[in-house]
């Protein structure tokens, strides 16, 4: 981070000493164009009686001017564009590094678990919980990769799934109480209310890793005894979906960027939260390929998150999907 910081400076050192250097050789263009003038000027009809002075065009005085100022614009572009590579190049960096813990964590438990199956003679009862937690640690791996996998094909437009017609309020409830038992919640601690029996267009695996990746959110940046809820709302356009929770809420100035790419939110109260920064954006990018639109609300730090999803409920043959006869209705 040093490193970065200081190349930073050093590059906008450069760019204002090349500044300077364009503005010295303009006012001395300036100055030799009005100099050159005023000698013409006075001393002009003197020198010659052959000699048929006229006014010095302006043209190249102001072609000058324009060169220069452009080749300065040209130069704060090129500082532009290398700042921006510099902010992409700490954004990648850091993606790699929490990629990299979070692929090294899970595969260094199976390993462990692995090793010691291998070395001992353990308990069947024992044998069983191992596998039971080297099969969540394997299931970690398999969404960490599936995310990057989702990222890739979001980022060269080619969300080809096969949606499916589902009822809301059933279909999410399944969806939420299976991403609660995979990360080993009590679903005591999620409340459902509301009613949506409308239908919608869905990719079941998308949406799935949808309410995964905001459970686990939920997890990560709560302090206190977990709680979340779920509400349900129709009507003749859309379906909403509120998912809310009780942790540490999410600051108002954070709230524009957490649907970026990379973008990790950084708590004092809880500094040891590793991730991706891609969780929230798969979110994001997999609710604009259904049609359908997510916002986040707080109500400040220690008064939870709220998330609702609004997707547009199904007609038939309403509007037409590429290879499928089933439609979105037009808001």
């Amino acid at each position: 981070m040093i490193r970065r910081r200081h190349s930073f400076a050093y590059n906008l050192i450069i760019f204002v000493l090349a500044q300077l250097v364009w503005l010295a050789v303009l006012l001395l263009w300036i100055y030799w164009y009005v100099k050159n003038n005023i000698i013409f000027e006075q001393v002009g009809e003197n020198i010659s009686p052959q000699i048929v002075y006229d006014t010095p065009s302006v043209f190249p005085f102001v072609g000058g001017i324009v060169l220069l100022v452009g080749l300065s614009f040209s130069l704060v572009l090129i500082f532009r564009h290398l700042n921006i590579q510099m902010k992409l190049t700490a954004l990648y960096d850091n993606f790699i590094a929490n990629v990299t813990h979070e692929l090294k964590s899970p595969l260094s438990s199976i390993q462990l678990y692995l090793e010691t199956l291998n070395s001992r003679d353990v308990p069947e009862e024992k044998r069983k919980e191992f596998y039971g937690v080297m099969m969540r640690d394997a299931e970690r791996l398999k969404n960490l990769i599936n995310s990057i996998l989702e990222i890739a094909v979001m980022d060269k437009k080619k969300f080809n799934k096969e949606l499916e017609v589902y009822k809301v309020d059933e279909t999410i409830k399944k969806i939420v109480l299976e991403s609660a038992e995979q990360f080993q919640l009590n679903e005591n601690i999620i409340k459902f209310s509301g009613d949506a029996g409308c239908d919608v267009l869905l990719d079941r695996n998308s949406i799935k890793t949808v309410f995964d990746n905001l459970v686990d959110n939920s997890i990560k940046y709560s302090v206190l005894p977990l709680e979340i809820e779920i509400k349900f709302r129709c009507n003749s356009k859309k379906a909403e979906i509120e998912f809310s929770d009780n942790g540490i809420g999410i600051p108002h100035e954070e709230i524009k960027k957490i649907f970026q790419k990379f973008h990790r939110i950084y708590d004092k109260d809880i500094p040891n939260v590793k991730g991706t920064g891609l969780g929230l954006y798969v979110v994001k990018e997999i609710i604009k390929n259904h049609k359908g639109k997510i916002f986040a609300f707080s109500e400040g730090k220690g008064k939870g998150s709220r998330f609702k999803i609004e997707l547009p409920i199904y007609i038939e043959k309403k509007k037409f999907l590429k290879g499928n006869k089933k439609g979105f209705k037009n808001e």
